[in-house]
């Protein structure tokens, strides 16, 4: 184990390209702070992966939301997942009831200070996580300057890190932090798979799949057509899905569909196999990310817009075709040590910040390219990169 530092850990603002320490600073305990989403903290554990191979015989602790925690609890390398209770503070602020959210707020600070952190890392940049950063009592505070955090989070850290000027995808923009710590570290890309479901998973999965007699079935297309309720707008349409399922079933191709726990997502998966019939066919829930995982590992391909379930199969070793318009596809590419390709029409108003309801860079992706990207990914071909739709 490395010692607990003592004395003033220093201040000041770190460039990725110069780190400030030729070793990292000395370290029992360290804090993770990502809260979510979840697409976000999967793509926090690649840096984390690098973090323990810094700190080997260090206690890691995560600070994340309950919606987000089975990310963490499935990487396996993570000693204790704390779940922060989002959903009691608001309840308690919705019902004005000030006294119980001070006394939970104060139970919240209590337990991290208990802990007596050598080292807070705050991956996620926002108000809320700097100011959990910074009341978990770490003497050393590592966190993005203000270039890159929001909401004043650069004023909780005392140790600040700045990107560089150009556009990095957000594993990179994790690892930063980490180099940080030493000037001679350099992360090796994990082998993957770095996400795997439970034994429990697994069973559960292979229950359910017996009862329609599919339980040895491997290899299939899974496609995952939704989103968070907040990002409809980086859907592909109902119909462009169909027309895809369409083409992939009559070469013979089998295409699972899987839709996430909310209900808007069901919905979305229900209309697409109304249009498409027994071309398809509707996966068993997934309840948790762990029974995700579990459905994932089985598939031959992954297929998504941007979403969190696309960066979990990315680790999860899975292939994935990544069908991306609105948002960043530099800043919100893959894992770079998967095989993966991005599909994308270059218009000038994409990427954008918020999206249009009827996004014209997603209704502008023909699904034959979509189809034919599928099958080359499948097929051993497309080994990983960025496809413009209008390429020939």
């Amino acid at each position: 184990m490395l010692a607990t530092p003592r004395g003033d850990p220093g201040t000041g603002t770190v460039s990725t390209s110069r780190p400030g320490f030729g070793h990292p600073p000395a370290a029992d305990r360290i804090l993770i702070v990502r809260l979510g989403a979840l697409g976000d903290v999967v793509r926090t554990l690649p840096a984390v992966h690098a973090l323990r191979a810094l700190y080997p015989g260090a206690h890691l602790t995560w600070l994340v939301e309950p919606a987000s925690a089975g990310v963490v609890e499935s990487a396996g390398f993570i000693d204790e997942t704390f779940v922060f209770p989002r959903r009691d503070l608001v309840g308690f602020l919705r019902a004005a009831d000030g006294l119980s959210l001070l006394r939970s707020l104060a139970g919240i600070v209590g337990r991290l200070r208990r802990r007596r952190f050598d080292l807070a890392l705050d991956f996620h940049g926002i108000l809320k996580s700097g100011v959990l950063t910074r009341l978990s009592g770490a003497p050393r505070r590592v966190g993005f300057d203000r270039s890159t955090a929001r909401e004043f989070a650069d004023l909780f850290v005392n140790q600040r890190v700045r990107l560089p000027g150009v556009r990095i995808s957000r594993y990179e923009r994790n690892a930063a932090l980490v180099r940080s710590l030493c000037a001679t570290f350099e992360p090796e890309i994990p082998v993957l798979p770095m996400l795997q479901p439970s034994a429990l998973a697994v069973a559960r999965l292979t229950a359910r799949l017996r009862v329609s007699k599919r339980q040895g079935i491997r290899g299939f297309i899974l496609i995952h057509p939704g989103s968070s309720a907040g990002a409809r707008h980086k859907r592909y349409s109902p119909l462009a899905w169909a027309e895809v399922i369409r083409e992939l079933a009559s070469q013979g191709d089998p295409v699972w569909l899987v839709a996430g726990p909310n209900r808007h997502e069901r919905h979305l998966v229900d209309e697409i196999l109304r249009m498409t019939g027994d071309a398809a066919v509707a996966a068993p829930e997934t309840r948790s990310f762990d029974d995700l995982l579990a459905l994932v590992v089985r598939a031959g391909v992954f297929v998504s817009s941007d979403s969190g379930p696309l960066h979990g199969a990315s680790l999860a070793g899975v292939p994935v075709v990544q069908l991306i318009g609105p948002t960043d596809p530099i800043q919100n590419a893959p894992w770079r040590g998967s095989r993966h390709v991005q599909i994308r029409i270059p218009l000038p108003c994409s990427p954008c910040r918020r999206g249009c309801e009827d996004a014209a860079c997603m209704r502008a992706i023909p699904p034959r390219r979509v189809v034919e990207e599928i099958r080359a990914l499948r097929d051993g071909g497309s080994p990983g990169g960025l496809r413009s739709a209008k390429s020939p």
